[in-house]
């Protein structure tokens, strides 16, 4: 078999909302891994891998080994991997790109692949609306709020964080519906960015529901994630697809 295809995927969130339903789909998400790795070439997973991350200069936090194990094991079998900083885990710097050989990414990736043309971005932050957190985001990246939060023990600083992310969506188990195109925050910003430079693919996560809208010649994409979905995206050479993984209903 061919190892020509890409693969994306966000959203796993995994930490949230018990260890036991964390550990189910860790593994859930290590066996999509397992089934894809010999039609990979490449596997960007776009942002909340992590319901919270946060690396200190000798600690990080415990668990996620299968997940973190199974991807060293499909880089260093020649699949490239690309992390991106979600809003829940922005907090990612050289770990990963040390201990597994992944490439992070902090923002938007624009790329081209087989004559297409790709917008990539977690998607927090895009669009109109919602200053409040575009405001926290400036002060979440910031070298000194990293600095300050690494002086906190971790026991006390993740304990804040597990704290945070109760009021989260996915921790509460809320799952998106479309209600109304216009509404879409994202898929305005795209046909916004579209009118400057054209992508036959724009793809994000973030949103927690899986979407493709064609917008003209060009495809809008979200992610969805794996609490109630499992969803992910394809490109096989020619078209980009949402696919769905061992579906079930929550």
């Amino acid at each position: 078999m061919s190892a020509n295809k890409i693969f994306f995927a966000s959203d796993f969130h995994f930490g949230v909302p018990d260890h036991r339903t964390s550990r189910e789909r860790e593994d859930r998400v290590v066996r999509w891994l397992e089934q894809i790795r010999h039609e990979a070439s490449e596997i960007y997973l776009i942002g909340d891998i992590f319901d919270f991350w946060f690396e200190y200069e000798a600690v990080i936090p415990k668990g996620f080994i299968r997940f973190q194990g199974k991807i060293a094991e499909l880089v260093d079998s020649g699949i490239k991997i690309y992390f991106f900083k979600g809003n829940h885990d922005t907090w990612m710097f050289d770990y990963f790109k040390k201990e597994l050989g992944v490439q992070i990414i902090s923002d938007e990736l624009i790329l081209e692949r087989n004559g297409k043309r790709f917008f990539l971005h977690h998607g927090d932050g895009l669009g109109p609306g919602d200053a409040n957190y575009k405001f926290l985001k400036k002060i979440f990246r910031s070298n000194f709020c990293q600095w300050l939060f690494a002086r906190i023990h971790p026991n006390l600083g993740v304990g804040i964080a597990t704290k945070w992310s109760m009021q989260s969506r996915l921790q509460n188990n809320k799952k998106e519906e479309f209600t109304d195109l216009s509404k879409e925050w994202l898929v305005s910003y795209s046909k916004d960015l579209l009118l400057q430079e054209h992508f036959d693919f724009l793809i994000f996560g973030h949103r927690h529901l899986p979407l493709e809208i064609q917008l003209g010649s060009s495809k809008y994409i979200n992610l969805g994630e794996w609490i109630n979905f499992n969803s992910y995206a394809v490109f096989d050479g020619e078209k980009l697809e949402l696919r769905y993984f061992e579906k079930h209903s929550s």
